[in-house]
């Protein structure tokens, strides 16, 4: 279930104008309004599918954040289902590993630092602490990174 959110957790994206997510520059305030509708146009594509899991709901809590500081709602705690905690946490480390339009892949060390830094805060606790094992026993990117799923082993 981990494996499939991580691979549609950003459908909603598809909504965005692509001009805007390929913007090489900084988003205007209004344009990353646009992107912050994602995760709600994510849920509302996968809440259509027959799915055994909470997939659509994973969609639309990913950007979420302890603390409440996330988006769409502000959830915090325990409001934001565990699998959402351990896609955003992927879903960091992917994007921070990963070239960007409006900047270069900052690497896999400036990523760990920013969920280890996030830990208990912004990042589920146990989601960072297994992230960077994982890390720590030698897992590594292979090639340019497609989507968060690398995180997580085929089954």
């Amino acid at each position: 279930m981990i494996r499939l959110a991580g691979n549609v957790h950003d459908v909603g994206k598809m909504a965005v104008p692509a001009e805007i997510l390929n913007k090489p520059g900084r988003l205007t305030a209004i344009e990353y309004e646009m992107v912050k509708t994602h995760p709600q146009v994510g849920w509302t594509i996968l809440s259509e599918a027959s799915l055994p899991w909470p997939i659509a709901e994973v969609a639309l809590a990913h950007h979420e954040r302890l603390d409440g500081s996330g988006y769409p709602y502000g959830l915090s705690g325990d409001a934001i289902i565990l699998p959402a905690r351990i896609v955003a946490v992927a879903d960091v480390v992917e994007a921070m590993g990963n070239h960007r339009p409006y900047r270069p892949a900052l690497g896999i060390e400036d990523a760990l630092a920013e969920i280890v830094k996030g830990r208990g805060t912004h990042y589920d606790a146990s989601a960072v602490d297994a992230c960077v094992a994982a890390f720590e026993e030698g897992y590594t990117f292979a090639g340019d990174v497609e989507s968060v799923s690398i995180l997580i082993p085929p089954i």
